[in-house]
C-alpha cells in the first residue's frame, strides 16, 4: 500500500514553487491545485514550470474545476460553459502534469435517472474532446456531501463502471450525506481502481448534509488509515480550514501505522 497526503491549496504562481518545496520538506507528496473559483495559472510557461518542480520534488498534481458547473441545466448554453471550465482545466492541466481533475458534476432535476443521464452525456463528450486534443489528466467527479446535489456514492461509482472516467471519494462529504463513513463499502465500490483519489477533512453537517469542512481530528485520520486496502495507491488530499497541517498529521498517523503493521 502507498499512501501520498497533501493539501487542497497550492497559493499563487509566484510562490507555486517554493511551497511545493516546503510540502516537499514536510513530507508531503500531492497538492491539489484549487482552481475553483477559476483557472489561475494562465500562461503555458507557468504551468510547465510548476510541473516540472512538482515532478522534481515527487508531488503528485490534481486539480479542482470550478464550483460553477452543472452538467445538468435546463440551459444547453450553461452545460457547454461547464465542460468549456471543466476542459480548459484539463488543458492547463496537461502542461503541469497534473494526473486528474475533480469536478463537482450537477443538480437533481426532478427525475433522477435523467439527471444522471445527462451527466453521464456531458462526461463522454469530455472524455472524447480530451484523447481528440492529447488532455492527459483523467476527469474525475466528486462524491457530494449535500442531499439534494447528484453524486451519491452509488452516482459516481456507476460513472466510473459506464463511462471509464475517474472519481474523487470524498469521504467527509459521504459522512454528512449518508451519516456515516461505510468506508469498507465504498472503497469496494471502487476496487478496479489500481490508485484512488480521496478527500478527507472534518466536516460539520445537518439533515441535509454537509454545512462546512472543519479540522480533522487524529480520530477520524486513523479511522481513514485503518481501513485502507493495502493492494492499492491512495492520493489523500486535505480540504480543512489547515489543509497542510492536517496532511502531515494523517501523514505522521499514517508513519506510526505502517511502522506497526
Amino acid at each position: 500500500m502507498t499512501v501520498v497526503f497533501g493539501p487542497s491549496g497550492l497559493g499563487g504562481v509566484k510562490e507555486a514553487i517554493s511551497n511545493l518545496e516546503d510540502y516537499h520538506n514536510l513530507g508531503l507528496r500531492a497538492c491539489e491545485i484549487a482552481f475553483t473559483y477559476g483557472p489561475y495559472i494562465k500562461s503555458e510557461e507557468d504551468a510547465r514550470a510548476i510541473g516540472k518542480a512538482a515532478e522534481r520534488l515527487g508531488i503528485k498534481l490534481s486539480i479542482h474545476a470550478p464550483y460553477w458547473i452543472n452538467l445538468n441545466s435546463s440551459e444547453e448554453e450553461k452545460i457547454e460553459k461547464s465542460k468549456e471550465r471543466i476542459l480548459e482545466c484539463c488543458k492547463i492541466g496537461t502542461w503541469l502534469g497534473a494526473y486528474i481533475v475533480v469536478f463537482h458534476p450537477g443538480y437533481y432535476s426532478d427525475d433522477k435517472e435523467e439527471t444522471y443521464l445527462k451527466i453521464k452525456s456531458g462526461i463522454v463528450d469530455m472524455m472524447k474532446e480530451c484523447e481528440e486534443k492529447g488532455y492527459t489528466p483523467q476527469l474525475a467527479p466528486e462524491t457530494m456531501g449535500k442531499v439534494n446535489v447528484f453524486g451519491s456514492v452509488e452516482e459516481i461509482s456507476r460513472l466510473v463502471n459506464e463511462t471509464g472516467c475517474d472519481s474523487c471519494i470524498d469521504f467527509a462529504h459521504i459522512l454528512a450525506r449518508d451519516k456515516e463513513y461505510r468506508f469498507d463499502e465504498v472503497l469496494k465500490m471502487f476496487e478496479k481502481n489500481d490508485v484512488l483519489h480521496i478527500h478527507f477533512s472534518g466536516i460539520e453537517y445537518g439533515e441535509l448534509g454537509e454545512k462546512k469542512h472543519k479540522k480533522t481530528t487524529e480520530d477520524e485520520l486513523r479511522a481513514l488509515i485503518e481501513h485502507l486496502p493495502r493492494d492499492k495507491e491512495f492520493v489523500i488530499v486535505n480540504e480543512s480550514p489547515d489543509p497542510v497541517g492536517d496532511s502531515v498529521l494523517g501523514l505522521g498517523i499514517y508513519s506510526e501505522f505502517r511502522e506497526k503493521s
